[in-house]
């Protein structure tokens, strides 16, 4: 897969885990090093792929703290 669209595969898998339940409000993400080593991209890519999510308002980042998922109820429409 392009290194390009890593980031979205990213983006998408933690959508997914949100909807699925599997991740829950005020969860923490994996460090960025964490999820670079899974998905065996470079750092700019979850960089990207947490600057997507945060302007979708799945996730909020704190300085020093991590990567926190937002409740759902804040980005996903009813069907």
């Amino acid at each position: 897969m392009p290194e390009s669209a890593g980031y979205l595969r990213i983006a998408d898998d933690v959508i997914t885990d949100v909807q699925a339940g599997r991740l829950k409000p005020g969860d923490r993400l994996p460090s960025v090093d964490e999820t670079r080593k899974r998905y065996g991209v470079s750092y700019g890519t979850v960089q990207l792929a947490y600057v997507r999510l945060e302007a979708l308002r799945v996730i909020r980042r704190h300085q020093g703290k991590g990567v926190f998922v937002n409740d759902p109820r804040l980005w996903m429409r009813e069907p």
